[in-house]
């Protein structure tokens, strides 16, 4: 029996790496749908994936959606998501990833082997090589921990977004994502709120995905980690837990200032600050415009 599924691949001026990601999963085997969300590229590389994609889809199914604005990754996904469930006799199981990701051989029907013989399994991700599984931390939010390298399921709190599955039926029934975080922390709202719900999420070790670019500028994306991970703590744990997520946000703020060697790769103090003030004020959504000046 031939494999199929829906994958929604989420692009942002990136055509030519979007265009390597679509060959990339037209090579495994599994007969794909595809569904590209442009999120409002600049007019030079839109037109650049328009010309490469009127040559893929000479020979394969790939339709280009166009937004006009960049949604972030959670609400662009949405856009494609959306276009999935909107026909009822498609496929049972949808693939997530943003335009850069490389799937190892086998990578989907791998996946999907997996999940079958998980009954309640409702969402699952790739194995990005790390060692890691994801988990939801009252207190940190969305992290990861030291895992099993046995291959195969292992049970997680939340898919990551570089390569996740989707099922349908889970997502019919808790929805998609949480548009309120632009980009970060919705794949472990998404994974909390399927696991309330009393679906089972997994990790499905040895079924290959790479990811190495970070394209948003580093301000952008440390202000979105910090101001997402409190409404994450705040919806998944409540006050108390944010309060003292708040003072560690503060502690690590104040050590990043005063002794730089400490400071993790993604770090601009200003946003962090921004980032905070933010979240208590009940701002959500994109980031501020001018923290997209300095790149990663």
């Amino acid at each position: 029996m031939t494999l199929r599924a829906f994958l929604v691949i989420v692009h942002w001026n990136q055509a030519e790496a979007c265009l390597r990601t679509i060959g990339w999963f037209q090579d495994q085997d599994v007969d794909l749908e595809i569904a590209v969300v442009d999120n409002g590229s600049h007019p030079e590389e839109l037109a650049a994936l328009r010309a490469g994609l009127a040559i893929v889809t000479s020979h394969a199914s790939v339709e280009l959606i166009e937004e006009r604005a960049n949604l972030g990754f959670g609400p662009g996904a949405n856009v494609g998501l959306r276009r999935w469930l909107s026909d009822p006799s498609g496929a049972d199981w949808a693939f997530l990833c943003p335009h850069d990701a490389r799937p190892g051989p086998g990578t989907l029907s791998r996946m999907l082997a997996e999940v079958a013989v998980e009954p309640l399994a409702g969402l699952a991700c790739a194995d990005v090589g790390d060692g890691q599984t994801p988990v939801n931390d009252p207190y940190f939010g969305g992290i990861t921990r030291a895992g099993d390298d046995t291959p195969g399921w292992q049970d997680a709190d939340y898919p990551h977004g570089t390569l996740m599955a989707l099922r349908r039926s889970c997502i019919e029934e808790i929805g998609l994502f949480d548009e309120r975080y632009f980009s970060y922390c919705e794949e472990a709202d998404l994974g909390w709120r399927a696991t309330r719900a009393g679906w089972k999420v997994g990790l499905i070790r040895g079924a290959r995905v790479t990811n190495t670019h970070l394209g948003t500028a580093v301000p952008a994306v440390d202000y979105l980690q910090e101001r997402n991970t409190l409404l994450l703590v705040r919806s998944m744990s409540g006050r108390y837990h944010v309060f003292i997520r708040l003072c560690i946000s503060v502690l690590q703020l104040v050590s990043g200032i005063v002794t730089p060697s400490r400071r993790p790769l993604v770090f601009d103090a200003r946003a962090r600050v921004r980032g905070i003030a933010d979240y208590l004020r009940g701002v959500t959504g994109p980031p501020p415009a001018d923290l997209y000046r300095r790149r990663a």
